[in-house]
């Protein structure tokens, strides 16, 4: 499946070019990743400086979100058909200039529109990044090492935009958006040159589903913007009911479409890979998980044990550096225990993690509460985000790559908007709109159980999922062992009769296996 002429498979070391490749692709993620969580704590700062309402001001975030969650299969697709380096490249431009236009902006609306045109060049990035480390790296351990660092990077980015945020917010909102432009500019240069150029796709072959297209795409903007408004708008109410049966029959047409394309945007066929399709469950849940005990211990730290944005960001700080810390190993790990096994263990230090923050209360400390659960989620994010992205991507063809890039991105998006939102409604409806500690704890605990009830969910999932490993892995073993009497009654007496010999020989090699 390698397409680079340096391939990392038949080569002991991987050459500077090849590091390079690998850097380039980390830059644009980790920037990404760097963008969604450095925004929040700035949120308070733009509002003030722009005269924002509440509503307003979650469309800086939620405007970030709909572009990336809702065509990110458009984006995965993209790459596939047009060319992954092509797509990359536009893309990085696009999110230089959106950065920097989100900087200089004096108007709320135009700052949203930055904020989304970034989310939309975000969601051609991140396929394409992805599915050029998949189709650069063999299949195995150079992937898997590949993948070990580019996914680190990625929420390396996520927790460190926490601190950064928090120092730059001091100086000025607006570098918070500026800082990411020369970045991205390097990035730029950078990719230009050592971005691997591929063989562009075959026109005659390659189709475009505009029908798939506009029914996914527009099925996914519209989940993503109906879960992001229902806060507002109210679960129950008609405009909420009405935009879920849209999605519903969007999504209907959509399949519909891409069961009787000759090309389709997505096709079905790709979820038969029992691996894939729970790794895409499993993303979708570990990153909407994440997303929501990150907003509930915001609020708890901030709100109701007054710490400042920069104390908050610092108390995350010791998750990000397990994450960072185990870059270079993961790899290694995952070679020799597989995702298969990783996956669910890494989940369930994430569950882990939650749960013990369910102690919170008035008064709890950094040391009793907030420091122990940091590091069993440090640790659980070390294993699951790199095991969740190789298991969505490995056996998959390289045409395809892209498409299943798309897939798992989009989960972790997805995902991330409906526990987020979930989340907010069931943190509102249990402080019933009190101040008061008691009202704030109210409405912090069920939604931490919620967050809890979904890695749990996750973790079940994943579980199956290596049970069905070993029962696949198990079969030709004992299939194996059971046709050993037969070859040797086949072989003649001497073989049948077994001498001593023969037959230690034999035991020792079923004990090997």
């Amino acid at each position: 499946m390698t397409t680079a002429s340096d391939d990392p498979s038949t080569t002991g070391a991987w050459s500077p070019r090849l590091w390079g490749t690998l850097v380039v692709l980390c830059a644009a993620l980790f920037l990404d990743a760097l963008d969604v969580s450095m925004v929040g704590v700035a949120l308070p700062s733009i509002g003030t400086d722009l005269h924002l309402s509440t509503s307003a001001l979650q469309w800086v975030v939620s405007g970030y979100v709909l572009g990336y969650g809702g065509l990110l299969l458009l984006g995965g697709r993209a790459a596939d058909l047009l060319g992954r380096r092509r797509v990359f490249l536009a893309a990085l431009a696009v999110f230089a200039a959106a950065s920097l236009l989100g900087g200089l902006v004096d108007d709320g609306g135009l700052l949203i529109a930055a904020r989304f045109l970034k989310g939309v060049s975000a969601a051609f990035t991140a396929p394409a990044g992805l599915s050029i480390i998949t189709t650069t790296f063999a299949e195995g351990p150079a992937r898997n090492r590949a993948l070990s660092i580019y996914t680190t990077c990625g929420a390396s980015g996520f927790s460190l935009g926490l601190v950064l945020s928090g120092l730059l917010t001091s100086a000025g909102w607006r570098w918070t958006f500026l800082m990411p432009v020369p970045v991205a500019l390097v990035a730029l240069g950078a990719a230009v040159r050592l971005l691997p150029r591929q063989p562009a796709p075959a026109r005659g072959t390659a189709g475009y589903d505009a029908a798939g297209a506009i029914t996914g795409t527009g099925s996914l903007l519209l989940l993503v913007f109906t879960v992001t408004e229902a806060q507002n708008a109210g679960w129950a109410s008609a405009r909420t009911i009405g935009s879920l049966a849209a999605v519903a029959v969007l999504m209907a047409l959509f399949l519909l479409i891409e069961s009787r394309a000759a090309h389709p945007l997505v096709r079905l066929g790709i979820f038969r890979n029992g691996g894939v399709s729970r790794a895409d469950v499993a993303a979708l849940a570990v990153f909407g998980s994440y997303a929501g005990f990150q907003f509930i211990a915001t609020l708890y730290l901030q709100r109701l044990l007054g710490w400042s944005a920069l104390e908050m960001a610092l108390a995350f700080l010791p998750a990000g550096a397990l994450v960072a810390l185990s870059a270079t190993k993961m790899g290694a790990v995952v070679d020799r225990f597989g995702t298969a096994r990783l996956l669910p263990l890494g989940i369930g230090f994430l569950t882990a993690g939650y749960a013990l923050f369910l102690r919170l209360d008035e008064h709890s400390g950094f040391l009793g509460l907030v420091l122990p659960s940091m590091v069993l989620l440090g640790i659980g994010f070390a294993l699951a985000f790199p095991s969740v992205n190789i298991a969505a991507t490995n056996g998959v063809d390289d045409e395809e790559q892209g498409l299943a890039s798309g897939l798992v991105n989009t989960a972790f998006q997805v995902g991330s908007a409906i526990v987020l939102a979930v989340a907010t409604a069931v943190i509102t409806a249990g402080s019933d709109g009190g101040l008061s500690p008691q009202a704030q704890l109210a409405g912090y605990r069920p939604a931490l159980l919620l967050v809890t009830a979904v890695s749990l969910g996750a973790l079940v999932v994943t579980l199956v999922g290596w049970a069905l490993e070993r029962r696949r892995t198990a079969a030709p073993v004992a299939a194996e062992s059971a046709s050993a009497p037969i070859a040797r009654a086949a072989a003649g007496p001497a073989t049948a009769g077994g001498s001593d010999e023969g037959e230690d020989a034999e035991g020792r090699v079923l004990a090997d296996r």
